[in-house]
């Protein structure tokens, strides 16, 4: 298991992959990204370095995230400025930039994962290649002049020319924009992007469907913008742009340059405007001024009619004859009441004295007049002075799903009686067309369309002139442009309508629920409990929410599943864990206990959210995983020290190894007996859990009867070996493995400790060569055939003799003699020294245990 976690932890460095191109003065970003630490949640360090290619076996420190000094002068004062930085995505990426590229910056720089842990698993590091590039690409416009002065209707036509001498392969794409004036950014009239997709600016759909605006391609480098007829909101700034792309070697695009031609200020003039002196009194005079542009304007007949609260009060055909409604027949022939053409393209109406009975809403209305063959005149549509002018305002944008999207459409310059419609174009969908939502008319009565008729939706009128939509709980599949038109229908019977767009974009429910998963403690031991925590952020829609664990092989294993409408699903053991879930307004916590986990609970968790929306479910991507570990409780065993043994070939001999301390009372213990020699290590026996003993698979069958262990108190386990042998001799060890019982009921390794024993065997007669020697009355001490002897050396200059079973004929004098042996490089071992001790007269007066401390 150990094993499999290890190559899993691997860690892996990646960086953007290069060469990447970039134009000198541009940005350029680098992202990396680092995987497979065992801890993926903790913040990595990161550092970037750089070789230039004049010097390429030089490296320079540009930045990093842990040491502020760590970048060398020549990019520090950039550094400063904020001109180079790095951002954190996330725990384990970043993203480098330069924000405005030098020449200088041309090398290969290398991506640095800073190692937090103890050991080194991995590539940390990873390198990619920046070329900087001169600016090369150039945009003007052929023929421009200071500025464009047209008249409503009228046709438009720039030339512009874009090129580059970038070699390495790239992509031109182009447009032409306006910008008006008060608006915050320029909207693209037409463009031809990268992919050569010829595609109208949004507010010149319907004109392009119309071919009235076209863009054509006259060779290489020139392009041409045709605007058929032009309206008076095309009045702004206009200007052509060109944009160079190039191709990663990741296969993304990235811009890597963008140039605008100069700005061309557009004038166009009203086909009519009607204006007024200041406010008067009853008994001065009303003068009104009502202004026509259009082209051939002096080759051209209209006619001009004068309009009080919408009804026609006087009329100037296209031959100059002055016609009047009844009721001001007598104000014209007494010269109270004057309509004159003053000019090709301005009429003016005058009434003096004025009345109380004279004040309302004046406008005046024209339309071309076409002479036939006959000598007849035909009447061509006509267009009033004054307009219905719309504006509506997003209240909420942009809003996030489950919330309700509110627009207000407010007109001015009202009239008569009011009717509104809404439509909608989904962002996603390929038509060009409108689909209806809802309609308010005149009487108040609504009426849902379509796919919303099933949806809260609804439009108010807090006033004579505002309108407001409301639908509720929205998706991203309610994006798209909104069209608001309102109409009016004036006291003549005429109907004039009047619309405009907004963009409403909601945000993604990916974007807009938040998730992160962390745990109070990373490492708990054995028996306590894991609480794990998954905070939600996000819009208040109808959530279901699964906890998961993940398997050896990265696949997910669900515990629990936490329902929309509360109930639970549980596939792992319930009664192992338990769930919280707190309700914080925006925010919700999601708590999984773990009930005194085990090895078994320890891995990595995940919490998921999927959505519920008009019938939809939908997965959202997972959270981050959180890796719990669990680790073994202290332990404290711990078992006899080592010891030596000098004992009478052909007796029995009894090796001892005691548990002198225990972690708990109801450990159990596996033991194992290993004999060291000159030959190498051999198994002697293996005791496991149960008692159940297992000798070793070179111990021959006629030593397994001479063979036993023995358990007893304390615990001890004690090795009997029946008439010992010369080949018994050597170092014995004694492994105890100490098992603890988990929550679940199953024994794990809690450690190991091990004793060893140094058994010599001697023959009667004959001198034990140990540098330690013992004798009695001058004879080695092995008289007594009964007696175990054991040699103990508990310390540099002490050794201890111990004689169980003693007897009257192991009473004596008694010495030690101590060698002293250095090592001679050549020569190996060599004797230095020999000491010998003071006698120790010993009396034993019956069997017992005779023990001799000797220094």
């Amino acid at each position: 298991r150990a094993g499999i976690l290890h190559a899993l932890a691997q860690v892996n460095t990646e960086i953007q992959a290069g060469p990447l191109y970039r134009v000198v003065g541009s940005l350029l970003s680098i992202s990396c990204n680092a995987s497979g630490f065992s801890n993926p949640n903790s913040k990595k360090d990161f550092e970037i370095r750089m070789k230039d290619p004049a010097k390429p076996f030089q490296e320079i420190n540009v930045m990093s995230t842990r040491e502020s000094d760590f970048s060398y002068a020549r990019f520090s004062s950039r550094i400063r400025k904020n001109e180079i930085s790095i951002k954190h995505v996330d725990s384990n990426s970043i993203i480098f930039e330069i924000q405005y590229l030098q020449k200088e910056d041309d090398g290969e720089y290398e991506c640095t994962v800073v190692n937090p842990e103890y050991t080194y698993n991995g590539v940390y590091s990873a390198k990619t290649v920046v070329k900087v590039i001169d600016n090369s690409l150039s945009v003007t416009s052929t023929d421009p002049p200071t500025s464009l002065s047209y008249n409503e209707g009228e046709a438009l036509s720039l030339t512009c020319q874009a090129s580059t001498n970038t070699i390495q392969h790239v992509h031109l794409a182009f447009a032409w924009y306006l910008h008006k004036e008060g608006a915050q950014d320029a909207k693209p009239i037409i463009s031809l992007d990268r992919d050569f997709t010829l595609a109208p600016g949004e507010d010149f759909e319907r004109r392009y469907r119309d071919e009235a605006i076209r863009l054509d391609k006259l060779d290489e480098a020139t392009y041409r913008l045709n605007i058929a007829e032009l309206e008076q909101s095309d009045q702004g700034q206009i200007y052509c742009q060109a944009q160079e792309w190039i191709q990663d070697p990741d296969r993304s695009w990235y811009k890597i340059s963008q140039k605008d031609a100069e700005k061309i200020p557009l004038t166009v003039k009203k086909f009519m405007a009607i204006s007024a002196q200041n406010p008067v009194q009853e008994g001065q005079e009303l003068l009104l001024s009502c202004g026509i542009n259009a082209q051939n304007l002096a080759k051209r007949f209209f006619s001009v009619a004068w309009l009080w609260n919408g009804t026609e009060l006087a009329k100037i055909g296209p031959t100059g004859i002055l016609t009047v409604r009844q009721e001001y027949i007598d104000r014209e022939r007494n010269g109270e009441l004057k309509a004159t053409r003053t000019g090709n393209n301005n009429y003016q109406l005058r009434i003096k004295p004025v009345k109380t009975t004279d004040k309302g809403s004046y406008s005046c209305r024209a339309w071309p007049e076409e002479r036939g063959e006959d000598g007849n005149f035909n009447q061509g549509a006509d267009q009033d002075s004054h307009g219905l002018s719309v504006k509506m305002d997003n209240v909420m944008q942009p809003p996030a799903p489950g919330e309700k999207l509110k627009l207000i459409c407010e007109a001015d310059g009202v009239k008569g009686q009011l009717s509104v419609t809404w439509d909608r174009k989904a962002s996603l969908s390929t038509s060009s067309l409108f689909a209806n939502v809802i309609s308010l008319n005149e009487n108040g009565v609504t009426d849902k369309a379509g796919a919303f008729a099933s949806r809260e939706v609804r439009v108010t009128r807090p006033t004579t002139n505002k309108f407001v939509f409301e639908l509720a709980d929205v998706t991203e599949l309610d994006s798209g442009t909104y069209k608001c038109t309102v109409s009016e229908t004036q006291p003549n019977g005429r109907i004039q309508s009047q619309t405009t767009n907004v963009n409403v974009n909601v945000k993604s429910i990916e974007s807009a629920v938040k998730m992160a998963l962390r745990n109070r403690e990373p490492t708990v031991t054995v028996g306590n409990d894991v609480q794990l925590m998954c905070k939600v952020s996000g819009p208040r829609v109808p959530m279901t929410l699964t906890w998961s664990k993940e398997t050896e092989d990265s696949n997910l294993n669900t515990i629990v599943v936490l329902y929309s409408n509360g109930s639970i699903s549980w596939s792992g053991d319930q009664y192992r864990y338990q769930v919280q879930v707190d309700n914080q307004g925006n925010t919700v916590m999601h708590n999984l206990k773990i009930l005194r986990a085990s090895h078994r609970e320890a891995g990595k968790y995940q919490c998921m959210v999927s959505v519920f929306q008009h019938n939809v479910y939908k997965k959202l991507p997972p959270s981050n995983l959180v890796n719990v570990q669990v680790q073994n409780p202290a332990s404290k065993l711990a078992i006899s020290s080592n010891h030596i043994i000098v004992q009478r070939i052909n007796t029995d001999i009894q090796i001892d190894c005691k548990v002198t301390s225990r972690t708990s009372e109801f450990s159990l213990y596996a033991v194992t007996w290993e004999l060291q020699q000159d030959a190498g290590s051999r198994t002697i026996l293996t005791s496991d859990l149960n008692g159940i003993i297992t000798f070793g698979k070179q111990i021959k069958e006629s030593d397994m009867k001479r063979i036993s262990m023995k358990h007893t108190e304390g615990p001890t386990f004690e090795l009997t070996i029946q008439q010992v042998r010369i080949l018994d001799k050597g170092i014995y060890m004694c492994k105890v493995e100490e098992y603890q019982q988990d929550p679940w009921g199953e024994w794990y390794l809690l450690s190991e400790k091990n004793s060893t024993t140094t058994v010599n065997v001697i023959e009667p007669g004959t001198e034990d060569k140990t540098i330690f020697t013992v004798y009695r009355n001058s004879t080695l001490k092995a008289s007594n055939k009964n007696a175990v002897v054991r040699y103990d050396h508990p310390s540099p200059r002490q050794f201890d003799l111990t004689v169980l079973k003693s007897n009257a004929e192991d009473s004596g004098m008694y010495f030690c003699e101590v060698e002293e042996w250095i090592h001679a490089p050549g020569d190996g071992w060599q004797k230095h020294a020999v000491e010998k001790s003071g006698n120790l007269n010993v009396t034993v007066a019956a069997e017992g245990k005779l023990s001799l401390p000797l220094s």
